[in-house]
């Protein structure tokens, strides 16, 4: 267990974090239906969305000085145990968020509710959630997942594709930087370039969640919203989604020694 320094336990408590926050972000859209304010949850799940992307952007560099760091002997052994450990803290945020999800769900509805009464403004709603009595009410609407609350769900309800789909996004994802990074320890001479491509990588992700995963989930939203489809169907793809999103996590730990290799082989056309 030498491997876990100090550095690498604030670096997994940044990326489990940003895991817990993005899997939460799926029980917006399901509380938007449920009080019938889609536009209002949409506004809602941008910011969350923001704030994930936004500490995944401010923790690359604090990643990237673990291989600054690494001892010159058995340096690949070393970089590549500390970054699966980093894979492992997404999985066990993707849990977190999972287990927190019905909470959220109450939470969430609460929270479009004000920002449609405050009439849009984020720092107004900011300042009502935050506020101590807020939070003690919060605190009631805790709960754990049930199973009651899968109880109804059905295997013929859920889109294979869309389950496979976006296990791989979310594989690629959750990978983007890390692999990057590591394909600079193995192609030392194109370091800078193996470095840049995270963005390339995650931007690419992130273009294929846009087009492939959330325009379907919104429409089903939509249509609880307006009545024309069922909240159990939407609570269903959303158990999916972060079910798949989960596998995905463990997906990671696959793909991540051969998304490095792929990475630094295509260096060497760029250079």
């Amino acid at each position: 267990m030498d491997f876990i320094t100090e550095k690498l336990i604030y670096i997994a408590l940044f990326i489990f974090i940003i895991h817990s926050i993005e899997t939460l972000a799926y029980a917006v859209r399901l509380s938007g239906a449920r009080v019938k304010l889609i536009a209002s949850a949409l506004s809602l799940f941008n910011i969350m969305v923001m704030i994930s992307r936004l500490a995944n952007m401010m923790q690359q560099p604090f990643t990237a000085s673990i291989i600054d760091t690494a001892p010159d002997e058995n340096t690949q052994e070393y970089v590549a145990t500390q970054f699966h450990f980093l894979i492992g803290a997404s999985t066990v945020g993707t849990m977190l968020g999972i287990l927190l999800l019905p909470t959220f769900i109450a939470l969430f509805s609460r929270a479009i509710i004000h920002l449609s009464e405050e009439r849009g403004s984020i720092p107004s709603l900011f300042k009502r959630i935050f506020s101590l009595q807020y939070i003690k009410r919060g605190l009631t609407h805790f709960s754990l997942p049930k199973f009651s609350y899968i109880r109804d769900t059905k295997m013929k309800d859920i889109p294979i594709r869309l389950f496979m789909v976006n296990m791989i996004i979310t594989a690629i994802y959750t990978i983007g930087v890390l692999s990057a990074l590591y394909a600079g320890v193995l192609a030392p001479e194109r370091q800078a370039t193996a470095y840049m491509s995270s963005g390339l990588i995650n931007g690419m992700a992130t273009i294929l969640l846009i087009i492939f995963i959330d325009p379907k989930v919104s429409v089903i939203a939509d249509d609880v919203a307006n009545q024309r489809g069922s909240y159990q169907t939407l609570k269903n793809i959303s158990i999916m989604m972060v079910t798949s999103r989960l596998l995905g996590t463990l997906l990671a730990q696959l793909l991540f020694i051969p998304g490095a290799k792929y990475i630094a082989w295509f260096t060497q056309f760029i250079v």
